[in-house]
């Protein structure tokens, strides 16, 4: 049934009509469905489309789920990729099939939109005390004894409001929850001390609208982060578990849940992840990390633990801005059409990396290109030599920080290295 909804929503998807909704499609597509422009293949640069446009290359997305399929494999994880991310029901199926266990959301919205899409393991990072919400997940699990939730709790009122929603919902199936270790102080979410972990555990086990199954956090926040600091949480994590097993408050589970994992230390959860000694029951050891799908040309770059592991494999870089030189001013200065609206911001400026002539289609590297800010609607491009671009020319972009170059696009052309367009990835922000 699950497969199914996945399958029915994708052709959903591909049965949506092209309109003035999303940028860059080519205007004489217009009343043509998605599946019908994608099966044209047209070409990024010669086939209408408009500048700016964002384009994810198929091949490093592909390398990309596989990669960290294997990985995952090898170190005996199992992964839940951060769909937040990208929040395209495509790309969750296409992790699915890569083998993910499931899906991890941050916020009620995130999972509504995954269980119109018919995935059937989602797990919430965070706690969740909003009545609706609740309501919802309460119906969601009545209505389908196949759909697993797992979600964070880390205080004795989150306990509280949650137990209330789910009883006056009428709840007839407790919600699995874990408690969320903090990282620290200063940190973010999360149980500050063991003492208060064991404090929320005792109050779980108090009522029957909630299920105690394991432990998490996220170690991306730990203060001043480095190997030591980081594998010294992650001990902590474990060590929780370990005591929370003895305490008996995992009796009568199938599995106990021990997660953590963002894109910057995967590496080190499954190296303490692998010591995790033997408990009451089998341990789902599982990875949340999420901007693996695209990576990108800055943050995720710089940190990605295959920096370190280089023998496991790297992740390439999959999203490229392509904008058109619109002004000229001076020598020493060009404008591109994209800006805030249309490009990652938050971490780093966009990289110029290719030039692509708008007089015959010849690609060079963008050298001596430099962006140097970012207006809603232009990039600010300095260059050393008069002859470096001129109006008309294409400049490819790469950029930093995949949540917030996804979540400006609601339908991202997914481009072969010649340019064919292949597919088209839709997203729900």
């Amino acid at each position: 049934m699950a497969g199914e909804r996945l399958t029915q929503g994708l052709g959903e998807l591909a049965d949506e009509r092209v309109d003035h909704r999303f940028k860059a499609l080519p205007p004489d597509a217009e009343g043509l469905t998605v599946g019908e422009l994608a099966a044209q293949r047209r070409n990024l640069f010669t086939g209408g489309f408009t500048t700016p446009v964002l384009a994810l290359a198929a091949d490093s997305v592909e390398h990309n789920l596989a990669l960290m399929e294997t990985y995952s494999a090898r170190h005996g994880l199992a992964f839940a990729p951060h769909g937040k991310t990208c929040m395209a029901p495509q790309l969750f199926a296409r992790q699915l099939e890569h083998g993910a266990w499931g899906i991890t959301a941050a916020v009620p919205h995130q999972a509504r939109v995954y269980r119109t899409f018919g995935i059937q393991r989602i797990f919430l990072a965070n706690e969740v005390v909003d009545p609706a919400g609740l309501r919802w997940l309460a119906g969601e699990l009545a209505a389908d004894p196949d759909f697993r939730f797992v979600c964070y709790v880390d205080s004795l009122r989150g306990i509280e409001l949650m137990d209330v929603a789910l009883r006056e919902a009428g709840a007839v199936r407790p919600v699995d929850v874990v408690i969320e270790l903090g990282a620290g102080e200063g940190a973010r979410t999360g149980v500050r001390t063991e003492a208060e972990c064991l404090e929320l555990a005792d109050a779980i086990a108090g009522v029957d609208t909630l299920r105690l199954v394991g432990v998490a956090g996220y170690e991306g926040e730990v203060p001043d982060a480095d190997t030591e600091r980081v594998t010294a949480w992650l001990r902590r994590l474990v060590s929780l578990a370990v005591e929370l097993d003895k305490a008996g408050r995992f009796a009568d589970l199938d599995q106990i849940v021990v997660s953590a994992g963002g894109s910057a230390w995967f590496d080190t959860v499954a190296e303490v992840f692998e010591q995790l000694p033997e408990l009451s029951a089998p341990v789902l050891k599982l990875l949340r990390s999420g901007a693996y799908v695209s990576h990108d040309d800055g943050h995720y770059r710089n940190l990605t633990p295959f920096n370190r592991i280089p023998q496991e494999g790297a992740l390439q870089p999959a999203f490229r801005l392509w904008a058109q030189v619109v002004s000229r001013p001076t020598p020493e200065q060009a404008f591109l059409n994209a800006g805030k609206r249309d490009a990652a911001y938050d971490l780093h400026l966009p990289r110029a990396q290719v030039v692509r002539s708008g007089r015959d289609g010849t690609e060079r590297p963008a050298d001596g290109l430099t962006v140097t800010k970012l207006s809603d609607q232009h990039a600010w491009l300095a260059t050393e030599r008069s002859c470096d671009v001129e109006v008309g020319d294409w400049v490819g972009l790469g950029l930093s920080h995949p949540c917030t170059s996804f979540d400006k696009w609601q339908l991202i052309p997914l481009v072969e290295r010649d340019g064919t367009v292949t597919d088209f990835v839709r997203t729900f922000f």
